[in-house]
């Protein structure tokens, strides 16, 4: 076919050439086989070296052969044809231009050049595409190679790495559009086709997921270019913005790619239009649609959001086609188009110098933001937050909507997602951080200037009106010319009626000049009508008057006696209230006043209100931040780690800015340094690290000062677990060498007086040196014997709170703990003559005489210390108690003589007394202690080592002798036995010889029992409690002394009317509950009573010694857990924090809080005994929490349906509802319910009953099937028919059951109060032991026996019989399965 003759048709596919079409369509001749390719490849060589560029049209059938056997053909002649057609196409892009102009180019020659310039396009991007196919594919099949590998790979499979050659081909393109190509094409015309041809190429580059990586970043560039002429001169528009939306749809790695390229359009293209076009047909995407197409909306959503990130003010233009999304399901549409609207607000609609439209939009998108903040979806809610806090960073948010944000931040803080409490917290540290206010947010230190500045401002403002009423005053003539109309309008109306009768206007009382007044104060009101009606009765009434004795009511001279009365205001006035200054009657008197000067004080008037608002402002700002402290500081226990970790940042921010409720916070997170998730550890020790150990100073010196008094502060009024806190704390820092050498060097000096201190300051220096000593004892050895030369000094009086720390401080250079049977070098003690030990007996001994009420604590640690550290403490102590027991004596002997000793009895100062059995008590403590932890650890260091000795100087032989004690060795019986008989040998010295009667300890006994057994002979309250803890200390040495004592211990605890007694006896039982936990589980159910004691101490300290019994397995937990439960509704809330702490370290011992459920609820709801309604709901929404497990569920909804049956009032029914209707229920949940509908279903006439288990129904449908449905729509129809039924099913069962029911009420015991009032003691037999269960002592009545075996399965243990739990020996059933790690001894033999 003649190139002349034919025209080349753009193909939709390959194969189209090979058909023959219509007239002069060219058609493909033949497809050349392989072999015979590289010879017509360079015959086309040739020939174009000939013809230039349409050689094309000569040898278009060998590049279309290359194409069809693409994948067969060699790489080197794909490269070679590459090169060439890139050679052939810019040859003629370079030719095009001199052909264009042209004008006298034939008709002939036109088409084949156009023919030409198809052909080389079409062989370009064809061979271009077909590369790109290959290597997508290379790489989908070698997905595991990579690096290096992967792009060697790719060289061989091409003969060259083809990602560097695609951005050649596509600026020689884009040069080739750039030309003005159009005129080849008849009537200048480019067919759609051509344009297609190229921009498709390019949108097929962009769908290989790889485009998107950094290295192809020249390749996107190249594609965007292209993309771009298309637009700007082939009228691309439409059909690349249809390209783009189906590519977001389906491409997920594509939108920052064609935001890059739609900006590159906006911004260099000049193609605004397609940004409109894009964000239109977006706008119009169906939401419904979107929710369901996931991918696309996250496509569409980056791209927005991307796109509002780089040209925001055009895009702002388009938003308002989005809005709609907004009301849309899919929250990541919205939370794209939040993004875009603070990215316009963010770089456009920022400054104070927009104009009135950009501010309307500015806030119209503020107010969009602020009502999100509550939508629906938790993530949408935190993406607000999250962009009004980068809207506050860059302080573009608008000062007047400060509290309005903030009041937004603050009710988020409530949320129920982490999230979105996480980000709301960030949005309030941004707030403190970039307010425009004051480095310092004190409220109490903005009150001042803003009262003080507030005053200012009203006095200025009255000075104010005042000048502006003096001005006005000093012309009436003119006010009364601008009233004359309506004043002569009004008269004429009245003087046209008849004069009526009506009230009197004028009292008896009044003068002349008291009227006056009111008609000129009437018509400056402009009440015309009346003024006129009270004149006319004027000049009835006051005829001698100057001005009313004129009785002509004629219009003219009624009008000028009304002008006269106006005008002269200030001389009336002053005459009626009998001023004696004279009233300025003429300019000359009145001050004159500038305008000049009036522009000033109006100047400074606008100066004041605008201070005045700028202090209300801060001062609400700061109120704010002060409510939303006091929020966040509950936060600080969550169990999520980034909420915590967000808190303490927090909190240190605020503290940087002086809010004084801050430190509050910072304290508060004193405790999380022992929390087990290193992330909230590492969090409170930078926040510590920040805020005390990075002070500012000019010097060392002064930094280490200032870090010394901000520490200092922190132990101000602080409490022991505080101490303990920051000494973790501190301990940290100094392994880490955290804490530099001159703060030590400083806080010695302070220590040791050489530089001027307070005596607190002194002892906290000691404080923080015994803390940091933890962490390095060589910080307190090294100076150990001027510490005792200074804290223990022989100087009068005793600085005993001194003296204690420096003990305290001592007490660290030795580890407390047990040895561990590996040491091998003994623990460190010091010798008994050592200077230490000294001056600690002469301070014990010396300060017993003298009532200072700091001596006990000292003491108590002075004897801690001689236990700790000394050899032989127990000589040393035992010289304490001679030495204070001698003086003792001597004091009675003295008061004795000076005394008739017939008449009175011998009296010992009761400071004495308590001196000496609180040291004694003491002292018995810790020399148990000794015995348990240092004799018994050193007994077994020696054995060991002692073994080791004769394991090495055995011979081998003697080793293999006999196969029985290698056996024994191996299985460690052998160091068992030893253990054994070492803990046995500590165990018989505390039985036999501690309170014997040659011991020390013994001779106090009867002494202290004679105290505790006579309340009423010593009833000094700090006596009894220091007599009853020093009981409890005796009590712990020996089992038979305990069990001897346990009597009067209960008696005490139950029935003292000293809550202080009480409470120590609470913490006593506990030890001796875990020391001897057979002889203490009969009286288990007193330790449980004081949880409902009248005094909160004794109910918080029962609450902690529960809580730790329980937790540690020592005590039985049965219904009487539930008097832990009613601590949830504690009013004081420490304790009822300590109630739910204790159910949530319950939840996690497996089915525990599950297990007792039963027992609480039957407890609980008991009408005789239980608690009211709204508590019970409070403290059950509590406890179902923890049910969380789909079996649990089912089971608790069996057993409760089974209830229903058993209740006996209406309360008790709908309680049980109320239980069934917070438990997470399944659809196997209803499945039990619809089985045991009949259990139930009678009760559901009740109201509360009847909507409990309606939000039932509610909370399955929100989480059904569309197959569980049925059963859901089931249940709640035949809820309504027994709702709507009526009583008669009711009162037939009432009928069966009244027998039973009275029955059961018969064995119930008599109602009582949850906080049960203390008895006095009257006799020994108020209180005595229980006594064992013993089975022939069972009632009699077998009748009722057996009917409760018949109900055990659907009557919970708490509605049986309470007799048999007030037993105290367990039975079978009731055993705990699981054993305690303690050892017990046999029960039996200790009542023997």
């Amino acid at each position: 076919m003649s190139p002349q003759n034919f025209e080349f048709h753009l193909p939709l596919s390959p194969e189209e050439l090979l058909k023959s079409g219509g007239v002069n369509q060219y058609v493909v001749q033949e497809v050349l086989p392989i072999k015979h390719l590289p010879s017509q490849l360079r015959a086309f060589q040739s020939a174009f070296r000939a013809r230039g560029p349409l050689a094309m049209l000569e040898h278009f059938d060998t590049v279309y052969s290359i194409l069809h056997h693409f994948r067969s053909v060699d790489p080197g002649l794909k490269e070679d044809t590459l090169e060439f057609l890139i050679k052939v196409v810019s040859c003629h892009s370079q030719e095009l231009p001199s052909i264009l102009d042209d004008a006298t180019l034939s008709v002939s020659d036109r088409s084949a050049h156009l023919n030409a310039l198809k052909m080389n396009c079409y062989a370009l991007i064809r061979l271009l595409e077909s590369f790109e196919n290959m290597t997508s594919r290379t790489s989908l099949i070698n997905l595991d190679v990579g690096g290096k590998g992967k792009k060697a790979q790719a060289k061989a499979a091409h003969g060259f790495d083809w990602e560097e050659e695609r951005q050649p081909v596509l600026q020689l393109l884009t040069q080739l559009l750039q030309l003005d190509i159009r005129h080849l094409w008849n009537h200048s015309v480019i067919e759609e086709e051509f344009v297609s041809l190229v921009t498709g190429c390019c949108y097929r580059l962009l769908e290989n997921p790889t485009i998107s990586h950094q290295k192809n970043r020249p390749t996107r560039e190249a594609i965007a270019h292209l993309l771009g002429v298309a637009l700007v001169r082939y009228s691309h528009m439409l059909s690349a913005t249809v390209k783009i939306i189906q590519m977001l749809q389906h491409f997920e790695h594509l939108p920052s790619v064609l935001v890059a390229a739609v900006s590159l359009w906006a911004t260099d293209y000049g193609m605004k239009s397609i940004v409109g076009e894009i964000v239109r047909e977006i706008g119009q995407k169906c939401s419904q649609e979107l929710s369901r197409d996931t991918a696309g909306a996250k496509g569409f959503a980056a791209f927005l959001t991307e796109l509002a990130e780089r040209i925001p003010a055009v895009l702002m233009s388009s938003m308002c086609f989005l809005l709609d999304h907004l009301d849309g399901e899919n929250y990541v549409m919205r939370n794209a188009v939040l993004a875009a609207m603070t990215e316009v607000i963010l770089q456009v609609l920022k400054g104070d110098q927009l104009e009135e439209t950009a501010r309307e939009t500015r806030d119209q998108f503020l107010d969009i933001l602020q009502v999100h903040g509550h939508d629906v979806n938790s993530f949408v809610r935190s993406r607000v937050l999250q962009l009004l806090t980068r809207i506050v960073q860059q302080k573009v948010l608008p000062l007047t909507r400060f509290q309005a944000v903030m009041a937004l931040a603050v009710g988020r803080l409530a949320d129920k997602s982490v999230l979105v409490c996480k980000n709301a917290i960030q949005l309030l540290a941004s707030f403190v951080a970039n307010n425009p206010f004051s480095c310092k947010l004190s409220d109490t230190d903005l009150a001042g200037p803003l009262q003080k500045e507030t005053q200012k401002l009203q006095e200025m403002r009255a000075a104010q009106r005042q000048s502006t009423a003096a001005s006005a005053a000093l012309d009436p003539e003119e006010e009364w010319e601008a009233m004359l109309p309506e004043v002569k309008s009004t008269l004429q109306q009245l003087l046209e009626l008849p004069q009526e009768e009506g009230d009197q206007q004028i009292a008896d009382s009044e003068t002349a000049e008291e009227v006056k007044g009111r008609i000129r104060h009437l018509l400056a009101k402009a009440s015309y009508k009346q003024a006129i009606i009270l004149t006319r009765e004027a000049t009835s009434r006051f005829q001698e008057s100057e001005h009313f004795r004129h009785t002509d009511l004629e219009e003219t001279s009624f009008l000028s006696l009304l002008g006269i009365i106006f005008k002269g205001p200030a001389a009336s006035t002053q005459e009626s209230h009998g001023d004696t200054v004279p009233a300025p009657t003429d300019s000359k008197d009145t001050p004159s006043v500038s305008e000049p000067e009036v522009s000033q004080r109006n100047d400074e008037l606008v100066k004041q209100e605008m201070l005045v608002q700028y202090l209300q402002d801060a001062y609400s700002f700061s109120q704010k931040i002060t409510e939303a402290i006091g929020i966040i500081s509950k936060m600080m226990y969550e169990n999520t780690t980034t909420v915590v970790q967000e808190v303490i940042e927090f909190f240190v921010m605020v503290f940087q800015f002086g809010v004084p409720q801050a430190l509050f916070g910072v304290r508060r997170m004193l405790p999380l340094i022992w929390s087990k998730e290193p992330g909230v550890r590492e969090a409170v020790l930078n926040a510590y690290r920040q805020l005390y150990l990075s002070p500012k100073g000019d010097s060392a010196r002064a930094t280490a000062q200032a870090l010394v008094q901000n520490l200092s502060l922190l132990l101000v009024d602080a409490s022991v677990g505080t101490i303990q806190c920051l000494e973790e704390i501190l301990c940290e820092f100094v392994q880490k060498d955290e804490i530099k050498p001159a703060v030590i060097h400083l806080l010695w000096e302070r220590a040791t007086e050489k530089v001027p201190c307070s005596p607190l300051e002194r002892c906290s220096s000691v404080m923080l040196l015994g803390m940091m000593a933890r962490g390095k004892p060589e910080i307190i050895g090294s100076n150990l014997d001027t510490l005792v030369k200074v804290g223990l000094d022989e100087k009068f009086p005793q600085d005993y709170r001194l003296a204690q720390q420096v003990c305290l401080a001592i007490a660290n250079i030795s580890d407390r703990r047990k040895p561990s049977l590996g040491e091998r070098e003994p623990p460190f003690r010091l010798p008994q003559e050592h200077k230490l030990f000294e001056r600690l007996r002469e301070m014990v001994t010396k300060g017993f005489a003298h009532p200072d009420p700091l001596w006990i604590p000292f003491k108590e640690v002075a004897v801690s210390l001689t236990y700790q550290l000394a050899e032989g403490p127990e000589v040393i102590c035992a010289q304490m108690l001679q030495g204070c027991a001698k003086q003792a004596l001597e004091k009675l002997e003295k008061s004795t003589s000076e005394e008739d000793p017939k008449e009175t009895v011998p009296m010992l100062p009761t400071f004495l007394l308590m001196n000496l059995l609180s040291l004694a008590g003491d002292v018995a403590l810790q020399q148990l202690v000794h015995l348990e932890q240092a004799v018994s650890g050193e007994l077994g260091r020696r054995r060991v080592l002692r073994e080791e000795q004769e394991h090495r100087t055995k011979e081998p032989k003697e080793k293999n002798t006999s196969s029985e004690t290698t056996m024994e060795e191996e299985m460690g019986l052998v160091g068992a036995t030893a253990d054994d008989t070492e803990a046995e040998l500590i165990r018989s010295i505390c039985e036999k010889e501690l309170l014997d009667g040659s011991q020390v300890l013994a001779a106090f006994v009867p002494l202290l029992l004679k105290v505790c057994n006579n309340p009423g002979l010593y009833s000094n309250p700090a006596l009894c409690a220091t007599a009853s803890l020093a009981l409890g200390k005796f009590c712990m040495i020996s089992a038979t002394f305990c069990d001897s004592q346990l009597r009067l211990l209960f008696t005490m605890l139950e029935k003292s009317s000293l809550p202080a007694v009480r409470s120590n006896l609470m913490v006593a039982t506990g030890d001796l509950a875990i020391r001897f936990p057979n002889l203490v589980d009969p009286w288990t159910p007193h330790l449980y009573a004081r949880l409902r004691d009248p005094a909160q101490q004794v109910r918080r300290t029962a609450g902690l010694v529960m809580t730790h019994l329980i937790l540690k397995d020592m005590v039985k937990v049965k219904g009487q857990v539930s008097e832990m439960a009613v601590l949830l509704i504690d009013p004081v809330p420490q304790i009822a924090a300590l109630a739910k702490n204790f159910f949530n370290e319950l939840s996690h011992k497996g089915n525990a809080v599950y297990n007792l459920l039963p027992d609480i609820i039957s407890r609980l709801s008991d009408p005789e005994g239980g608690v009211e309604e709204e508590p019970f709901h409070t403290i059950m929404k509590q406890l179902l929490s923890y049910i969380t497990k789909d079996k649990q569920t089912e089971s608790l909804v069996e057993k409760l349906c089974h209830r229903f049956r058993t209740a006996r009032t209406e309360r008790q029914y709908r309680d049980l509802a109320y239980c069934v209707s917070q438990l997470p229920l399944t659809e196997r949940g209803l499945h039990k319910m619809l089985d045991n509908f009949d259990c139930f279903g009678d009760k559901l006439v009740d109201e509360s009953v009847f909507s409990a288990f309606l939000s039932v129904v509610g909370k399955l449908r929100r989480g059904a099937k569309p197959e569980g449905k049925t059963t859901i729509d089931e249940f709640e129809q035949k809820l309504r028919a027994c709702h709507t039924r009526g009583m008669d099913g009711i009162e037939e069962l009432e009928t069966g059951q009244g027998g039973s029911q009275q029955a059961l009420s018969a064995k119930k015991p008599s109602a009582v109060s949850r906080r049960q009032p203390l008895t006095s003691v009257d006799s020994d037999n108020d209180f005595v032991t229980p006594k064992p269960r013993r089975t022939n002592h069972r009632r009699p009545n077998t009748q009722q026996q057996k009917s409760k075996k018949k109900k055990v399965k659907v009557v919970f243990s708490s509605d049986e019989t309470s007799e048999d739990e007030l037993s105290a020996e367990m039975t079978e059933e009731e055993t705990p399965k699981r054993t305690t790690p303690i050892r017990r001894s046999s029960a039996r033999r200790h009542r023997s």
